[in-house]
């Protein structure tokens, strides 16, 4: 019966359960609590609702990836899918909250967002055939390469810290890169596929002594804590948060839709337009809980993907046991003040190894595109440079309207848009004279496909 089973279905022994899933919630945690972060001290918010906005997220991350993972009914990818609040709602939230109505119009947004994002779930599965290995492959690649700036920021201290790129910061997150890559090239099977929690558990054990983090916070924070439904108030609905919330629903859905895409590659289990809209079906029911839930909106979360290419550990009961912790984190605040006290260089060691897992998939995936006779290159080119512009340059389009900065400030966002409209352009457009490639009709891709996949077919 073994031999049947799926190895995404495959259920661990209960101590590879937790220590895989532990090492889940460690790569995504600083990512997780940054939004409310950044959301709650714009609005200037006292420490108490800053701490209750982090018990919430927590909360809602563990409740939003356990039904990614396991599934319910026609809500959930079922594939090892940690989601997470998503980095694209920030500036509009923040627009919103400090001018727009505050916390309450933010949550009248978020629940107009998720319900959007539950109706327009299959429309977008029926958009998977443009997604061929030509256009999953460059978005998978910008996914990689937009996330190591975020490696390197925490590899120097974190942004805004006092000691930002001090050399022991980075000598710091360079011997936690080096623990990573020694567990993963000399230990047993098992420790190598736990490389990253290894990494950040001896970096942590060197950091400690050398003064680099501060427990203080977790004698403050209380044992337990529970979010209530629409704790700071009834949700208020205002037009132009919405519409722009709106913005930031389609983003989410185009940066889920590759996250999924590049699951799917990785652990062999192909994504269809059907599971494709139960993973974006369950995105906008945990965007929806993140309204009432005192939250922000959730997408599946881009370093975990490159935790599960590096690490090889395909089962989804790994990251629905990360879920169940992230629950925990969020129903005990001390636990949670524990894991936030792990200084931002060990994070950032383990990172570049991560984020490099997702840029290389990407690579991986070109690999099965053919580049000779056909207009391959230039797509990828100007897709990965159209992508990485925001990444390199964040204030390139400063000038230009909000709902446009919404979008194109996502790197992801901004990649997939651009490969998906050249693969368009010149794949599926009416071929030029001598060339027979580009059929309308095509099921399986169009054009792309059969620009991808003919000499493959010549050679059989």
């Amino acid at each position: 019966m073994a031999s049947t089973t799926h190895p995404v279905d495959e259920v661990p022994p209960t101590r590879h359960l937790v220590a895989f899933g532990l090492q889940h919630v460690l790569a995504m945690y600083a990512g997780a609590v940054a939004v409310p972060l950044i959301v709650g001290g714009a609005m200037r918010l006292p420490p108490a609702d800053l701490a209750y906005l982090i018990t919430a997220d927590l909360l809602v991350c563990g409740i939003a990836t356990l039904i990614q993972c396991v599934g319910v009914w026609r809500f959930g990818v079922r594939l090892p899918i940690m989601q997470g609040c998503t980095f694209a709602a920030v500036s509009p939230m923040v627009l919103i909250g400090t001018e727009g109505g505050g916390l309450p119009a933010i949550y009248g947004s978020v629940i107009v967002a998720g319900l959007a994002i539950m109706l327009l779930a299959p429309v977008f599965g029926k958009l998977l055939r443009f997604f061929p290995p030509l256009v999953t492959g460059t978005v998978i690649l910008v996914i990689g390469l937009s996330l190591l700036p975020v490696a390197g920021n925490w590899a120097a201290g974190g942004v805004g810290a006092e000691d930002f790129g001090e050399p022991k910061n980075l000598a710091l997150a360079a011997f936690v890169l080096l623990v990573v890559l020694g567990v993963q090239r000399f230990a047993p099977a098992f420790l190598s596929r736990i490389a990253v929690l290894i990494g950040i558990v001896v970096g942590l054990a060197v950091a400690v002594p050398l003064g680099f983090t501060d427990f203080g916070g977790v004698k403050d924070a209380d044992w337990l804590g529970i979010s209530t439904p629409f704790h700071f108030g009834a949700p208020t609905f205002h037009v132009s948060a919405i519409l722009s919330m709106l913005v930031v629903a389609l983003v989410t859905m185009t940066e889920t839709t590759g996250d999924l895409i590049a699951v799917g590659e990785m652990t062999g289990r192909e994504v269809k337009p059907r599971s494709l809209a139960d993973g974006l079906r369950a995105d906008g029911f945990s965007t929806v809980l993140g309204g009432v839930f005192n939250t922000f909106p959730y997408t599946a979360y881009a370093q975990n993907v490159g935790l599960v290419g590096m690490t090889r550990v395909r089962s989804r009961w790994v990251v629905a046991a990360a879920g169940g912790m992230l629950v925990l984190l969020g129903l005990l605040p001390k636990l949670g003040a524990v894991v936030a006290a792990i200084p931002a260089p060990v994070l950032g060691g383990a990172g570049l190894v991560m984020f490099g897992t997702v840029a290389a998939s990407g690579l991986r995936t070109l690999t099965r595109v053919e580049f000779r006779g056909n207009d391959n290159l230039t797509i990828v080119a100007v897709s990965v440079a159209v992508g990485l512009l925001p990444v390199g340059v964040p204030t390139v389009y400063a000038k230009f309207p909000d709902w446009f900065q919404t979008v194109m400030n996502s790197g992801i966002s901004a990649g997939c848009l651009t490969a998906i409209a050249l693969n368009l352009l010149f794949n599926h457009l009416p071929a030029r004279s001598g060339s027979g490639n580009a059929e309308a009709g095509d099921p399986s891709g169009g054009g792309a496909d059969g620009g991808v996949h003919k000499p493959r077919e010549e050679a059989v």
